[in-house]
């Protein structure tokens, strides 16, 4: 017998092993270990055979079975499968992406043995001292679900430190594994009874319930209308059913605020998986899902994989954001591969956004998105009120309008709180040269190094070059260098300067490093203290400020001239997304944006009409363009460490293409041309567009480049790779 088995290679085909005689022949699913050139590796078993192509005297065994039961499913392995051949990934590296980290890294990533736990039937949280936070959280988590596996409670956090500590109090005490896992969750309590919906939302509720199989409903809801009320009210349905959820966010910084939320409401165990999470911490809550335990997995959009006993329903919360876009490796885009799912599952997907994508708008209008409008916000907030301010001729004060420091005066002397918005970290964004001009450059990139203050250095935010900071101009001599513009940390010194009895919290990459830093730094803003927050886009998405009465955006002229083909459409839903920061609770909030031009249409259909008038009107921009969502588009792109090998290579590509390809059924090529920034990181970047009014043209024709491409020999020292239905086109 042989398996073909996925690894993680950049080679697009799987690889034949044999199974020796003495071992049981593999179930499609499991892992295997193999050997590999001169290494033992991990594989995935994808098929099984009694024939092969090869040779089969020089076909290698394989060297053990490393799982029990197949650690896949065939559900999964069919949306892999799709998804490597949608976006022209390799076949095994893409199905290796089935896998949780550990499970790829490690042969035995199994826990030796599975304890339960149980409260002792005296056991109240009273009995534990008020300082040992954790234990008395964990011993709440226990009493409200019963019957917890040592494994789920190391995927909610609780160290084995802990949960022995409360063995040793005589606090909780093992519990006889069930023998149907699934079983212990399939009695749901509410711990918080649901909002009042308002009418729009019931809408949206009865819809959704009242529809079975796949369906894709679109809520397009205002900052602030109670989106996630509607979510749980049909999470709830769902868990009544015995089965599960998956919510996908876009920001690991969503999800502790959501996951608390849905505690308070669901008495049944709920993980999350993101980035900031250990690979065991992972793997750990990765198994809760599979088995059926958890209920509900809350993560990012790695989780679209993540295998499930009983999966009922996919959210998708602020799905217009491009963080669901993987950017490098394998370019998948989540949302789509959620839409994917739920088909092949015949189970609706939810999508909410109060500035949806203009491909899901249009999917609406076409018939294959359901949508429902939620105009009014959640009990008795109001909208905010906007204010284009025009500082042409101002004297600004590290980037800031006399006015509007004023303004956030009055509004921290009334109690409140204020956002400053600016999109770019650091101190400033350039240093120069008073005496020459010179500006001070990566020498890896095109781009200016970026200047920061906490630590001094200076820093290129595109490669992650490093430097100490100059004493004198490497053009000149001189050493009048000083820092140009303005970043958060130079806004977050002159607030501190300007009020140094108030709290200034900057919330940026840089602030938030650690998995618990912006944790902390949201529980200070909570908190409903007078405050200033000063911040990148990671305040944007989702947050619930209450306090937050005034939000000002720096520059908002950032992205009116853009180049890319979306760049208009996320200025604007970057715009509204922290617009919709303020008021969002009785106290009402205004919205200040500083421009050099507040004549601008965009920036005047914004304020004065809203998005979803921006939306139409730039539909229509891109239909009389043919521009997607009313064509499809991919893109090629290729990097090498001499400048001119990329350009070249995507050059004979096109000729190939063009001369022996059907000009009718060819997709429309522009370029290649070098990329915006064509140096980065050392290499010089070049991209090659396709445009086609049918998805086919573009997977027939990039089919062919893509085996023109393995066979082509200049390409070993050519880097490229294959971005499908792009979210830059720069």
């Amino acid at each position: 017998m042989f398996v073909r088995v996925a690894l993680s290679v950049p080679l697009n085909r799987l690889f034949d092993y044999s199974v020796p005689t003495d071992m049981r022949v593999p179930e499609i699913g499991v892992r295997v270990l193999v050997p590999f050139g001169p290494r033992s590796v991990i594989a995935l078993v994808i098929e099984t055979d009694s024939q092969t192509d090869l040779d089969a005297s020089k076909v290698k065994p394989i060297k053990e079975i490393l799982d029990p039961e197949p650690i896949v499913n065939s559900e999964q392995l069919k949306l892999g499968r799709w998804a490597a051949s949608y976006y022209k990934y390799p076949i095994g590296d893409a199905l290796m992406h089935l896998l949780p980290t550990l499970a790829r890294k490690e042969p035995a990533p199994y826990p030796k043995a599975i304890n339960y736990w149980q409260a002792a039937s005296d056991a109240e949280v009273e009995m534990i001292k008020k300082g040992a936070v954790k234990q008395r959280a964990l011993l709440h988590y226990i009493k409200t679900l019963g019957l917890v596996s040592e494994q789920q409670l190391r995927a909610e956090g609780f160290s084995s430190t802990v949960q022995n500590a409360l063995v040793e109090a005589g606090l909780i005490k093992a519990g006889e594994p069930p023998s149907d896992k699934s079983d212990t969750t399939k009695s749901v309590t509410l711990g918080s009874q649901p909002l009042q919906l308002n009418s729009e939302q019931a809408d949206v509720l009865d819809a959704i319930n009242n529809q079975s199989g796949f369906n894709s409903f679109l809520i397009a809801g205002v900052t602030g209308s109670g989106k996630t009320e509607v979510y749980l009210q049909a999470i709830e349905q769902v868990l009544q059913r015995g089965q599960q959820v998956l919510m996908l966010v876009p920001e690991i910084g969503l999800t502790p605020q959501l996951v608390e939320r849905f505690k308070a409401r669901f008495n049944t165990p709920i993980v999350a998986i993101h980035s900031g999470l250990t690979d065991r911490q992972r793997f750990d809550a990765w198994q809760n899902v599979a088995r059926g335990e958890a209920r509900i997995l809350i993560g990012t959009r790695s989780t679209i994989f993540v295998p499930f006993k009983a999966l009922g329903m996919i959210l998708i919360d602020e799905e217009h954001d491009t963080s669901f876009k993987q950017q490098e490796g394998f370019r998948y885009h989540a949302r789509d591969l959620a839409l994917v799912r739920a088909r092949n599952l015949n189970i609706p997907v939810v999508m909410g956004s109060a500035t949806p994508s203009l491909e899901s708008l249009q999917n609406a209008t076409e018939g294959r998105n359901q949508q429902f409008r939620l105009t009014q916000r959640a009990g008795s907030a109001t909208e905010p009120s906007f204010e284009l301010l025009d500082i042409r001729g101002m004297e600004l004060d590290a980037g800031l309008a006399p006015e509007v420091l004023q303004r956030i005066d009055d509004h921290l002397t009334l109690g409140n709180q204020a956002l400053v918005f600016i999109n770019r970290r650091g101190f400033a964004p350039t240093l120069v040269c008073q005496e020459c001009g010179t500006i001070v450059d990566c020498t890896r990139c095109d781009a200016h190094m970026t200047l920061h203050r906490s630590p001094p250095k200076l820093h290129c935010h595109h490669c992650d070059r490093q430097t100490s900071i100059p004493r004198c101009c490497n053009q000149c001599g001189s050493d009048q260098l000083r820092p140009a513009g303005s970043g958060t940390e130079r806004i977050e010194d002159r607030l501190n300067e300007l009020f140094p009895s108030r709290k200034i919290l900057r919330v940026d990459r840089d602030s938030t490093q650690s998995r618990t830093a912006f944790e902390k730094l949201m529980h200070e803003v909570n908190t409903g203290e007078p405050c200033i927050l000063v911040g990148t886009q990671m305040l944007a998405k989702g947050h619930h400020f209450p306090g937050v009465t005034l939000v000002v955006i720096i520059n908002a002229d950032a992205g009116l001239f853009s180049a890319d083909t979306r760049g208009m459409e996320r200025m604007s839903q970057l715009i509204l997304q922290v617009a919709g920061r303020a008021g969002r609770a009785e106290r009402p909030g205004e919205v200040i944006l500083q421009t050099l031009h507040a004549e601008h249409p965009l920036l005047n259909t914004l304020v004065e009409a809203g998005y979803m008038t921006f939306a139409s009107q730039e539909l229509a921009n891109r239909q009389i363009h043919s521009l997607p969502p009313f064509t499809h588009q991919a893109i090629i792109r290729a990097e090498a460490n001499k400048q001119g090998w990329a350009e070249a290579l995507l050059r004979r590509l096109r000729q190939h293409i063009e001369e022996t390809l059907d000009p009718s059924q060819c997709p429309t090529l522009s370029g290649p041309f070098p990329s915006i920034m064509e140096k980065r990181a050392g290499m010089y970047r070049a991209q090659l567009l396709f445009t086609a009014p049918q998805r086919s043209q573009i997977q027939a024709t990039l089919h062919y480049a893509q085996s023109l491409l393995e066979q082509d020999k200049a390409a070993a020292r050519v880097r490229w790779n294959i971005d499908i239905d792009p979210v830059e086109s720069l």
